[in-house]
């Protein structure tokens, strides 16, 4: 529970040791805020900091792209065939044609670039994984919020919808849905079309976990003296719903939100490897390792990549939402 903004008696910590000499001239402990505290917990956490690390670097890596990929490997959906074995249709050399020219090999059958499509696949995973932990965050929040504070008939209501969605089979559902989907819808076209529902599907059914934190968080503040106060200054229920209470939430929020987006990760490879995810050619590292099922027996290292870069990603994203946890609880001690 993180501790109220308004409560200027917060926990603090002195900068640095001060000796009784300077106490007894008039020396002065400088508190620290929040923000301070949290930071200097979090940088003492190498484990969190070494995942957050290389969580920008896997941000900066989806958004520069073509720009890496035409420094360092060739077009993802260029075909090289010359790469491949004739006989075998398997890349040539060892590790699966992995050169100096093909930094993680070529794919069999089609000779395209595994470098190139890693890291034009870490953009469909990023964006769809972010997006829809935005859309769950918001969701989760507002309807969290108003059912905590609220409470009666409408927490009933927002409670009772919660346990319908969470019991509610997503994959099937989004398989279902992927099914009959047009190829243009809104404006939308291709794969373009698949990433808006993934995002929109994934969020709406992930709001109800984050919801449920918000509330019980929200339960509990809602009886603090600061709220009574704004309360008896005249503050409707908007003013304190979003001026006293959501402020204080924060915390909670952005940490569930990190520990939120490696699980999308994990869901959207798993759509694209049952091919309910964006549509060939586009790259994506579930529909990579559905491909290597054909040829993973002969050329194992064409799902090597791929299966590697998830996992680091969903570590990396683990490890820095752990640390995140721990550095913003006003009651720990790390």
């Amino acid at each position: 529970m993180t501790a109220p903004l308004h409560d200027t008696t917060a926990e603090t910590e002195p900068t640095a040791p001060v000796d009784a000499a300077a106490s007894g001239a008039g020396g002065k402990v400088e508190g620290r805020s929040l923000k301070q505290i949290a930071w200097n917990r979090l940088k003492r956490d190498k484990v969190a900091l070494a995942g957050g690390i290389v969580v920008v670097f896997l941000i900066l890596v989806a958004v520069f792209a073509p720009l890496i990929v035409s420094l360092l490997g060739h077009p993802p959906n260029q075909f090289h065939q010359d790469k491949l074995d004739p006989l075998t249709n398997l890349p040539s050399g060892s590790l699966g044609g992995v050169s100096g020219d093909f930094l993680f090999g070529v794919e069999p059958n089609k000779g395209r670039d595994v470098f190139s499509r890693i890291v034009y696949g870490a953009r469909i995973s990023l964006l769809v994984a972010f997006l829809a932990a935005i859309v769950a965050v918001a969701l989760g929040t507002l309807f969290g919020i108003v059912a905590g504070y609220f409470g009666g008939w409408i927490d009933a209501l927002i409670s009772r919808v919660m346990d319908v969605l969470l019991s509610f089979p997503q994959l099937l559902f989004i398989i279902s849905l992927v099914s009959v989907l047009p190829d243009d819808l809104l404006g939308l076209t291709g794969s373009g079309v698949r990433i808006a529902v993934l995002v929109m599907v994934i969020g709406f059914f992930g709001w109800p976990y984050i919801g449920r934190i918000v509330r019980g968080q929200t339960l509990s503040l809602r009886e603090r003296e600061y709220v009574e106060a704004a309360r008896s200054l005249g503050g409707g229920s908007r003013h304190v719903l979003f001026r006293e209470l959501l402020p204080n939430l924060v915390a909670p929020i952005v940490v569930y939100m990190t520990l939120m987006i490696p699980t999308n990760i994990l869901t959207e490879a798993a759509l694209s490897f049952l091919g309910a995810g964006v549509r060939p050619p586009t790259a994506s590292w579930g529909g990579m390792l559905r491909d290597a099922l054909e040829t993973y027996e002969h050329d194992p290292m064409f799902m090597v990549f791929p299966g590697v870069t998830i996992f680091i990603t969903v570590l990396a994203f683990n490890l820095f939402g752990d640390g995140l946890r721990d550095a913003l609880d006003p009651k720990g001690t790390r």
